[in-house]
């Protein structure tokens, strides 16, 4: 049997033709006839998925643990048993200290579990869910939120002008709103391209212009492109005297900057940074495709605001070719699935994060650093649904003593990982296809897909809904919550007028657009306009232009920039135990200049060190010509699968360098996971 299903893995969506023999799945291709443009392509991942579904070390029945945290010592037991020894615990901690001193940490999200686990929260009472949402998506939804009403996705039915890729590589990466295969079809046939990147990509070939700034400084490189946009008057004259407030608050600002400050802050010269002014003003509409890159900076909300104003000045918002304003699908919004008006969040341990707090989330640092300090309470249990902090979070040697301290840990996943492994409870989840669902919920770009049930589950999985509605039941919950989780599909569909089973039928559910809507409309800000100057932020004691603050700098001890990258193999932490994937890539690569590696006596393939003031890692060294020679490029998200201990979590592992220090100005509680001064020596 051949069914077309959407991939999950990441956040592409792909289509797929799935062929299933005898309950199993056995072969994954690429669907030549997707709903929608640029989804007919399929990456290593997906063809993996037979793999990853039945590997012999999958998790297939709970485990709670018979040793030591940490020995590897498990006693299999049956996932009432596992459920009813959680529900227990978590009862415990409640009666002890309080609701508030449950942690619930959720992965990059890419079904339900996020909303589901959100539910949970609200009415167990904690407000403190950890979330990836301040380094990953919500500096910059937050930002288009704060600046236009709403986020914003490209034109599929008009090609551009011009495409700007600034921070991601959509050949690489799971969040290109524009397919690679779209934007190489479009510059093919005349489309101009820019590229932002301090390291090359493939479509830096392709690209009229490629701009190699420090890593961390992008939004340093925006207020330059901003500064002449204004100083040169290219900016749209009538849109932004009509449809824009604060324009004379920012031309202001942007007077009192530098072009020798500019320059130093992101060694990109004035006579680009004029150039790339130029260009991005003069060729219209055009569209930006920004990446996650842009959120690993203290200054991310405040970069992901500059560049939402470069769209603004350019009047390429909601316009042929152009950024068009999100329409809403009619689905219950996601506030109201989980219960906010009801069970009102207050006092989590990160309240001082201002949009944080508005958008429901706790960075997830925030959450270590109470867990240490029990301030300003105690938090002393946790539950982590699809993620692996000793990998993912930062200041990873902080994360582990935090889980040692931990009385009670539980754990919902795939495999064991080295998380896992410090748990108490390990939960084994169905994967992708292997249960009925609705994705992505909440819709960052108002599309909605059907992901259909295709095989059975094995052993004892469920998938992550089922098992925290088992679990809220046991914990006298159960009103809130649904004997079979499929019944609030229907109801968060239900303002659409489908089911789940219509939504099956059709697979997509997306919000037929319009261009100019703001014309009728007007924007969805408190007033009606693009909002430069945004005294809505001024009232949460965030600044209401894109100020910034300086980036990290080097010094003789630490005389490089580290950045880092994911490659196309893995998905942040995982599929290093999936066979085929790890041939493809078996070893952790840190990218650096052949200039460098001269001056330090290394060559391809060596081992070397990498040192930053948190702590030093190990990788090894490949060589690129294109990579500036004061910059490091180090593998994200490695760990050993097949060795011993906590599968060496520690040897590879880039958050082992990375600090976990915030300040209340970024609003969301941002860090600096890249930019960071680092040395490396041979091994």
């Amino acid at each position: 049997m051949n069914v077309k299903a959407f991939c999950r893995i990441c956040h592409g969506r792909c289509s797929l033709n799935v062929t299933v023999e005898n309950g199993k799945i056995v072969k994954v291709e690429a669907d030549p006839d997707p709903p929608l443009p640029g989804l007919g392509h399929v990456c290593p991942k997906g063809l993996a998925i037979p793999e990853i579904l039945y590997h012999p070390k999958r998790l297939l029945h709970p485990l709670v643990r018979d040793g030591e945290r940490g020995s590897g010592k498990w006693k299999k037991v049956s996932m009432d048993e596992a459920l009813n020894l959680t529900a227990e615990k978590l009862k415990e901690v409640k009666e002890k200290y309080g609701a508030k001193s449950l942690l619930i940490a959720v992965g990059d999200p890419k079904g339900l579990e996020l909303v589901f686990a959100q539910r949970f929260a609200s009415v167990y009472g904690t407000p403190n869910i950890a979330t990836p949402g301040n380094l990953c998506h919500m500096p910059r939804d937050l930002a288009l939120i704060f600046t236009f009403g709403s986020t914003l996705l490209p034109d599929y039915e008009n090609k551009p002008s011009l495409i700007v890729i600034w921070g991601i590589d959509p050949n690489q990466t799971n969040s290109s709103p524009l397919p690679a295969s779209i934007i190489s079809s479009y510059v093919d046939n005349g489309v101009k391209l820019m590229v932002i990147n301090p390291r090359r990509i493939a479509f830096t070939s392709k690209s009229h212009l490629w701009l190699k700034p420090k890593p961390g400084s992008d939004g340093w490189l925006a207020l330059g492109m901003l500064k002449v946009i204004v100083e040169e008057e290219l900016y749209d004259k009538n849109f932004v005297e009509s449809w824009t407030i604060g324009f004379d608050k920012l031309k202001e600002f942007l007077n009192s900057l530098t072009f020798d400050e500019l320059e130093r802050e992101t060694w990109v010269s004035r006579k680009s940074i004029v150039e790339a002014a130029r260009f991005y003003a003069e060729n219209k509409p055009s569209i930006i495709l920004w990446g996650n890159a842009l959120d690993h900076t203290l200054n991310a909300f405040q970069t992901a605001r500059a560049i939402c104003i470069l769209r603004a000045l350019t009047g390429n918002v909601d316009v042929p070719g152009g950024e068009l304003l999100a329409a809403r699908i009619p689905i219950t919004r996601a506030g109201r699935f989980i219960l906010l008006k009801d069970f009102p969040r207050e006092n989590s341990v990160g309240d001082e994060y201002v949009l944080a707090r508005m958008s429901a989330f706790l960075p997830r640092q925030v959450a270590i650093k109470a867990i240490l300090e029990e301030k300003p309470y105690p938090i002393k249990a946790a539950m982590f649904i699809g993620t692996n902090p000793l990998l993912t979070f930062p200041n990873s040697r902080k994360v582990y003593e935090a889980l040692k301290k931990l009385e009670f840990i539980v754990v919902l996943d795939l495999f064991m990982t080295p998380t896992a492994k410090l748990a108490d409870v390990v939960l084994p989840v169905a994967y992708l296809f292997e249960y009925d669902e609705v994705s992505p919920y909440p819709p960052l770009t108002e599309v909605l897909l059907a992901y259909p049930k295709l095989v059975e589950p094995p052993g004892e999985c469920l998938p992550d809904p089922q098992i925290i509605c088992e679990l809220a039941k046991k914990l006298g919950f159960g009103e809130y919550f649904w004997d079979d989780y499929r019944e609030a599909l229907n109801i968060i569909l239900q303002p659409s007028g489908l089911s789940f089973q219509d939504l099956k039928e059709k697979r997509i559910l997306i919000a037929k657009n319009t261009y100019k809507k703001f014309e009728k409309e007007g924007f969805r800000t408190p007033s009606k306009k693009i909002e430069i100057y945004s005294s809505r932020l001024e009232g949460l004691g965030l600044n209401p232009l894109p100020k910034l603050s300086s980036t990290p700098k080097t010094s003789p001890d630490y005389p490089f920039i580290l950045t880092n990258y994911k490659p196309l193999s893995f998905t942040h932490s995982a599929h290093r135990i999936i066979q085929s994937l790890r041939k493809a890539y078996p070893e952790p690569l840190v990218e650096i200049n052949p200039e460098t590696a001269s001056k330090l006596n290394v060559k391809e393939g060596d081992y070397i060190y990498i040192e930053t003031k948190n702590g030093k890692i190990k990788q090894k060294v490949t060589l690129k010509d294109d990579i500036d020679p004061r910059v490091v490029v180090a593998a994200y998200g490695w760990w050993f699968p097949e060795e011993e201990d906590l599968f060496s979590w520690d040897k590879s592992n880039i958050n082992i360098l990375t600090d976990d220090e915030s300040e209340t100005w970024t609003g969301i509680g941002a860090i600096n996971l890249r930019g960071i001064p680092c040395r490396i020596y041979k091994a």
